[in-house]
């Protein structure tokens, strides 16, 4: 799967771990694994203009998603049987999710990976326009955050144990068999 990230915004974020957060959605949503996603980080008026243009609604947003064209209910991007796909665009106004962030008693970073995935579920075609959907796709983008989140923290559980394994092999190691040899010492 191939995941581009421009980050024209002017804020510093973790580019990685919004790449790491869109490609977990996509894969526990099962889209084909040669799809493409763009991921475009802008500035408050580049959104604004987006917004307006697109949505007709004034001044920026969040995030919006701009699913491709050639997606339609015959060639699905989670079907493992379609060739190679681009899925579309997902453009992000960290400026804006700033301050949702703080509202929210959470980080930027945070707001962020919420978005992605978010944007994510848009361009799957899942939408928030009445109750029920909202539920759904709300639910759904929950439970792909925590389960993000949860194999992070696994993984970071596991590195920081591979690395203090490696230490104490290191340390273990540091005295070579022959030098008890010299010594008197046990073979």
């Amino acid at each position: 799967m191939s995941i581009e990230i421009c980050n024209e915004s002017g804020v510093s974020v973790d580019e990685k771990l919004i790449v790491s957060v869109a490609r977990f959605a996509l894969d526990a949503m099962r889209v084909n694994p040669l799809a493409e996603l763009s991921v475009l980080l802008v500035e408050l008026d580049v959104m604004a203009e987006l917004h307006e243009r697109w949505m007709d609604e004034p001044g920026p947003t969040d995030v919006m998603s701009f699913p491709m064209d050639e997606l339609d209910a015959t060639r699905r991007p989670d079907s493992l049987d379609d060739p190679e796909s681009i899925l579309g665009d997902i453009v992000l106004c960290p400026a804006f999710a700033r301050e949702q962030a703080r509202k929210a008693g959470h980080g930027l970073a945070d707001e962020l990976h919420l978005l992605t995935v978010h944007g994510v579920l848009h361009l799957l075609g899942y939408d928030h326009a009445d109750e029920a959907e909202e539920r759904e796709m709300f639910a759904l983008q929950n439970q792909l955050l925590g389960s993000w989140r949860a194999a992070r923290a696994e993984a970071e559980i596991r590195q920081r144990q591979r690395r203090a394994d490696s230490h104490v092999l290191d340390t273990a190691g540091l005295e070579e068999p022959h030098s008890r040899e010299r010594r008197g010492g046990p073979t």
